[in-house]
């Protein structure tokens, strides 16, 4: 405990790290005010009847949005449009050579990159928020002329958005940790204080104060799992030659190129989130002519069924081999340390370190995948351990990675800040390694 109030004291004595400190939390403040003011032309009590975010994919970006969907808030979409939009422009860069052009032409492309990315993301705000507005929200509660309000709120949603992007590339630059992150983070935790209160009174009111505790438990063990998987990597050893200038040697040391276990991080889960609704959505529409269709949408909207669960971790494992196929370039990676000078020792250059580094993925992808499955059904496993609905997405999937991953990024950069001021708080009371460590390549 003395250590950990040591390393506040020097944190907050460090003048820029401080004031990085307080705009972060300044920016996040203002977020999350502006996810509780309503939509003009809404009556918030006839909304909160509808229950308009109850569970699916309206579920999961209310969950991410901390409750502004639900509320049909200013920031209705928050940054998820963004978010949408970097992944589109991502695919783009991988399939489509004038893309590969700019992301190479370095600062300047990747300005080019970001106005892209910028613009796609009006384009997407505007096609969500009408959707949003003419399929979510019930007629009933809106209390002005209805063609007005979906045309100014189409507007004030799609600017929410912007200022919302807005406020985290400001928390990126001015403050700690990446800002798009931190919006997602904060829109999670938002719903922990009131789903950790419910649980807690649900198992006192039934006298089970032991079972709680074994929760808390399980749910320690789990969150330290999970950062243990984040943070794992398989170190590729180059080794670069030496090369003599003047009098003097350079060159000759070996370096490690971190392959991350799971490199593609939660994109598999939402992915296949996403693709999770269309079974139950399709044999929905034969239900009333057919009862082994009625059967499939059953079973297909009850998450923890095991139909749904073995499919939903099929999905997972498909999509980590492919998300880590299109951001990961063997061929690159191999040209890249053949430019530099650099080798795998006992393996030729060009094609065969491409080959031997396309090998060490696709054998580390593997135990990756399985185990990101695993922690993306361990909420259902919850419900089935009479755990409530709100307090069990604490206990994996989406919204424990994303968590976890901010954490140890900001921990890292608040690290390194102290590394530079030479203080050594942070460093003796647990220091975060893999998040940061560079590829070993030019």
């Amino acid at each position: 405990m003395k250590k950990f109030i040591t390393t506040i004291r020097n944190i907050f004595s460090i003048e820029e790290l401080r004031t990085r400190i307080l705009t972060t939390v300044y920016l996040l403040l203002i977020f999350r005010l502006g996810s509780f003011i309503v939509l003009p032309g809404i009556d918030p009590v006839v909304l909160q009847k509808a229950d308009i975010a109850q569970q699916g994919i309206f579920g999961l970006l209310d969950t991410f949005l901390g409750g502004a969907f639900s509320k049909a808030s200013i920031f209705a979409l928050g940054i998820m449009p963004y978010i949408s939009a970097s992944i589109v422009v991502q695919l783009l860069t991988v399939a489509m050579p004038y893309f590969q052009k700019m992301q190479k032409e370095g600062e300047s492309g990747r300005n080019k990159i970001n106005q892209i990315t910028r613009l796609l993301t009006i384009v997407i705000t505007f096609a969500q928020a009408l959707g949003y507005l003419t399929t979510t929200i019930p007629t009933e509660a809106i209390l002005v002329d209805l063609w007005f309000f979906r045309v100014s709120s189409v507007i004030i949603i799609t600017a929410g958005t912007i200022f919302t992007m807005w406020i985290g590339e400001r928390i990126t630059d001015k403050g700690i940790g990446n800002g798009i992150s931190m919006l997602i983070m904060i829109g999670i935790i938002s719903r922990l204080p009131a789903a950790l209160v419910q649980e807690v009174s649900s198992r006192f009111a039934a006298s089970q104060a032991l079972l709680l505790i074994l929760e808390l438990i399980a749910l320690f063990f789990v969150v330290m799992a999970v950062v243990l998987f984040t943070q794992a990597t398989r170190k590729v050893p180059v080794q670069y030659a030496k090369q003599v200038v003047g009098n003097k040697v350079y060159g000759g040391q070996r370096q490690y190129i971190p392959l991350k276990v799971n490199a593609a991080g939660v994109m598999p889960i939402i992915f296949a989130q996403s693709m999770m609704f269309l079974p139950g959505m399709t044999a929905g529409y034969f239900a009333a002519s057919s009862d082994f269709a009625a059967s499939i949408a059953t079973t297909f909207q009850d998450y923890t069924s095991w139909q749904y669960n073995l499919l939903f971790v099929l999905l997972i494992i498909v999509f980590t081999y492919f998300y880590t196929a299109i951001s990961i370039n063997p061929n690159q990676i191999a040209d890249d340390m053949k430019r530099s000078g650099g080798f795998i020792p006992g393996v030729k250059p060009g094609a065969p370190t491409s080959e031997h580094i396309d090998s060490i993925l696709s054998k580390i992808t593997l135990p990756g995948s399985i185990f990101l499955a695993i922690v993306a059904i361990l909420p259902a496993l919850a419900v089935l351990f009479n755990v409530k609905i709100e307090f069990s997405q604490f206990y994996g999937g989406t919204s424990l990675l994303i968590m976890v991953g901010v954490v140890l990024d900001t921990l890292q950069q608040i690290n390194s800040y102290l590394l530079m001021k030479r203080y050594e708080g942070m460093m003796k009371s647990g220091k975060v390694k893999g998040r940061s460590q560079d590829i070993a390549v030019a």
